[in-house]
């Protein structure tokens, strides 16, 4: 962590200075915003704190509830969600309150007493190492706490504007002369009173928080996000399409304090008995635990009863379930009973489809605005998050004038994709978690489907395909472990400054910048005539270099750029005052050398070698929000000015 900038640091380093909106951020919300974030859900918060580090961008965030969210229905932490969570600086502080998956275990009917169930197979969570971080289970309101603290840290000193509802909203058509007012968003809403407490069902987790008053306010913002929750008004307000259907199935979920003889208790499982289904989820804290339990078919003309469910019946069907083991349940903080449903919206913006590429897109939805499933896969607060983070930092772009709006038309793009995706996967995965083994082709089809897809529900099989930001994969040779469109693997290397391991994923911030990493050929010295000496001099004083043409006057390119160097020598053998000075770059008001953007190998774990890194040098470019844009070998100066040129706009 890197906080002398400005002068010497005493206080929490976490907490950045205060800049443009955030040096005298209005109290009461302003009539006039750059975005309305409608919803402080993990989408919505997680663009609040990307937008928080653009202190040029006036961003509110407003929320029905009275105040923050007590308890989240949400808890299962996949891996990509916890490497975000780094970007954003808390991955360390969540891991350690949070319960971590390391193997799942599976049991079934008892082969010699069908009516009790035995251990059938334990399988590890993550079992390739895909990621060096955990699979973690934490409660959302924990989670959206932490992304809190970084928008109100963060220079634009962002915090929620509580107690406002969503009411309606309108997009103005252009004029005679084709233009849009300045502010073509305009949003109704109307106060409401109380706080909520995130007790009770989960139909009321959040939403608890009073009546409304009559009191309306407009707003008028550049554009808004909607991340208001599966019955979203802003995807009513533009009139997208929910499409899909629920699966009559239904299942009771209970946060549960009890005691028990079952022996894995504190083990993620998944349990088939002949008398139906559970999933067995340990939370946080050591004995607070969560249970889906199987409550069978639904009829179609059911019309909602099965929700009437009491606890007490869930309760005792999760004993049935688990015979001869028994469940003595002493507290329950939080149940529900749901069906499962299956739905992704048409579109995640205003632009009606066959208008797509007329018009920039002016609203947006997020999260369970526009894609619903069911919650035993884990995946609904984890896809949240990247819908947040990818359209956080396009806003930003667009708005501090780096981008050209057109980037806004790439969030639909990639993010609807990926829900088609997340939805396909989960409509197989609840149908095996409610099938009785019996009734499965083969008795481990549920174990292996889980071995097998665990990429998937980890966050990695995300790809996004080329567009203005994401480059063809002509050179992937040179860096088969950075698959261009995927997400950024971190692996171990070592600093030069200090001799420090460590991860060069780790230092990738959510501060809004590109990085360009160089991965150097034999060079170890800048007067070496090499590629990447030759790059070097091109990247710092070439006239169509994107550090010259990117990065607006007054401004260090290190505001825009993240250029960092990995040699393939270890640390000790790389002379750092000999780097070129371009990896050493001056930061802050005083013009202090920032030293730690040089790297060696590990001396265990070569990165050339683990990422299939050319031995004669590669570029690898990545996106604010940690994915591949482009790989490229060193030579190729011309194709990196093109690819930026396409990206951002010129200064």
């Amino acid at each position: 962590m890197q906080f002398h900038h400005y002068g010497y640091v005493s206080g929490d380093p976490r907490v950045q200075p205060a800049a443009g909106i955030g040096l005298d951020r209005p109290t009461e919300l302003p009539e006039e915003v750059d975005v309305l974030i409608v919803g402080s859900g993990p989408a919505g918060m997680v663009a609040a704190a990307q937008l928080a580090q653009f202190p040029n961008v006036s961003t509110r965030l407003v929320e029905r509830r009275g105040g923050r969210l007590a308890i989240g229905q949400a808890d299962g932490i996949q891996a990509r969600s916890v490497e975000t969570f780094q970007a954003f600086g808390f991955a360390e502080r969540i891991i350690a309150e949070a319960y971590r998956i390391t193997e799942m275990a599976f049991w079934k009917p008892d082969p010699e007493q069908p009516a009790n169930i035995h251990r059938a197979a334990v399988t590890p969570d993550d079992p390739t190492g895909i990621s060096e971080f955990p699979h973690l289970i934490v409660n959302q309101a924990r989670v959206l706490d932490y992304f809190a603290e970084y928008a109100r840290n963060s220079p634009g000193r962002l915090v929620p504007d509580y107690g406002w509802e969503f009411v309606g909203l309108e997009v103005a058509q252009p004029g005679p002369d084709g233009e849009l007012p300045e502010h073509p968003v305009t949003v109704t809403l109307e106060r409401a009173t109380g706080v909520g407490t995130g007790a009770g069902d989960a139909s009321h987790a959040v939403a608890l928080d009073g009546e409304l008053t009559g009191e309306r306010r407009t707003v008028r913002a550049k554009y808004v996000v909607g991340a208001d929750g599966a019955r979203s008004k802003v995807r009513e307000a533009i009139g997208a399409q929910h499409v899909g259907a629920q699966s009559f199935h239904a299942w009771g979920v209970m946060d549960t304090l009890a005691v028990t003889d079952f022996p894995d208790i504190r083990t993620k499982c998944s349990i088939q008995s002949e008398a139906g289904n559970i999933l067995l989820i340990p939370r946080e804290g050591g004995q607070l635990f969560r249970m889906y339990v199987d409550l069978g078919e639904v009829a179609e003309d059911d019309h909602g009863a099965v929700r009437r469910t009491t606890l007490e019946q869930v309760v005792a069907k999760a004993n049935d379930i688990l015979h001869p083991y028994t469940l003595d349940v002493r507290n329950v903080p939080w149940h529900s009973v749901y069906e499962v449903g299956h739905r992704v919206t048409d579109r995640f913006d205003d632009v009606p489809l066959d208008e797509q590429g007329t018009r920039t897109p002016r609203v947006f939805i997020t999260g369970d605005a526009c894609h619903t499933h069911s919650a035993k896969a884990g995946q609904g607060m984890n896809v949240s998050m990247q819908d947040g983070w990818n359209i956080g930092w396009k806003l930003g772009h667009v708005l501090d004038g780096r981008a050209d709006a057109s980037l806004l038309e790439t969030y639909h793009a990639e993010r609807h994709v990926v829900a088609k995706e997340l939805i396909d996967f989960d409509r197989e995965w609840s149908r095996l978690m409610a099938t009785k083994p019996e009734d499965l082709g083969d008795p481990a089809e549920l174990e292996d489907f889980y071995v097998r897809t665990f990429e998937f529900p980890a966050g990695f099989m995300t790809q996004y395909t080329p567009s203005m930001i994401v480059a063809g994969d002509e050179h992937q040779a040179l860096a088969t472990g950075f698959p261009v469109g995927k997400r950024f693997k971190s692996s171990p290397v070592a600093r030069v400054c200090d001799g420090n391991p460590v991860h060069l994923g780790h230092h990738h911030r959510a501060d809004g910048r590109w990085r360009i990493y160089a991965f150097a050929d034999g060079a170890i010295s800048r007067a070496d005539d090499s590629a990447l000496a030759t790059w070097a001099t091109w990247l710092a004083e070439a006239s169509d270099s994107p550090l010259r043409v990117h990065v607006p006057a007054g401004a260090s390119f290190d505001d825009v750029f993240d250029v960092k160097v990995v040699y393939q020598q270890p640390h000790g053998e790389v002379d750092l005052m000999e780097t070129p000075a371009v990896f050493r770059p001056a930061t802050g008001p005083f013009g202090l050398t920032d030293y730690e953007k040089v790297y060696g190998v590990d001396a265990d774990d070569d990165i050339f070698e683990t990422r299939g890194l050319s031995r004669d040098g590669v570029v690898v470019v990545v996106r604010p929000d940690h994915y591949v844009a482009q790989v490229l070998p060193l030579t190729a100066s011309g194709e990196l000015a093109e690819f930026f040129r396409g990206a951002l706009l010129a200064r």
